[in-house]
């Protein structure tokens, strides 16, 4: 992807917790004219190995007060699936969060 300029393009990353802070930035920036991105990504589901800074989370923190960035975060009441998917979430969270 370096040195290409996306112009008129949708641009979509799947699975962006997965990217370094390098690949993030190198996807980023390869925005053109008249072009959006669309990041998606659950920092839950990281599989990076220990010690290797998430791209994602990265870009939330750092993009977040820019004018024309939108960072929409989404809950367990977003959840499409079956309905017991929502209850399995909220009780691997609790134990998480300090929870047994």
């Amino acid at each position: 992807m370096r040195g290409r300029t996306l112009n008129d393009t949708f641009m979509i990353l799947d699975e962006g917790q997965n990217t370094t802070i390098t690949q993030m930035k190198m996807f980023l920036t390869r925005m053109g004219v008249n072009s959006r991105i669309v990041v998606t990504g659950d920092a839950t589901q990281n599989d990076l190995s220990r010690g290797v800074g998430s791209g994602f989370l990265d870009g939330m923190q750092r993009l977040s007060p820019i004018d024309g960035v939108a960072i929409i975060q989404l809950s367990g009441q977003d959840i499409v699936r079956h309905r017991l998917v929502r209850e399995i979430v909220s009780a691997y969270e609790a134990t998480e969060n300090g929870g047994q």
